[in-house]
């Protein structure tokens, strides 16, 4: 059996789209939270973003859930 040997990667804070707080709509799940933050993972040799992660806490507290952050949006906006 033959193994691919993945890429090194490294996390880090990401940019957030808007305020912390604020509220957003996830597309995946069709929830809506509050934004808490974005995780970043970037390739280790070239700083190249692969992924972008988005952390959501329903209005009110609650356990956060996230989604990436491509499919998050702000609430009430078409």
């Amino acid at each position: 059996m033959t193994q691919i040997e993945k890429a090194a990667t490294m996390v880090n804070h990401g940019t957030l789209p808007y305020p912390q707080g604020t509220l957003v709509e996830d597309g995946v799940s069709g929830r809506t939270g509050e934004l808490q933050g974005v995780i970043e993972e970037r390739l280790k040799q070239t700083g190249r973003v692969i992924s972008r992660t988005a952390y959501l806490r329903p209005q009110g507290g609650g356990i956060e859930w996230d989604t990436p952050l491509d499919h998050v949006r702000r609430a009430g906006t078409d």
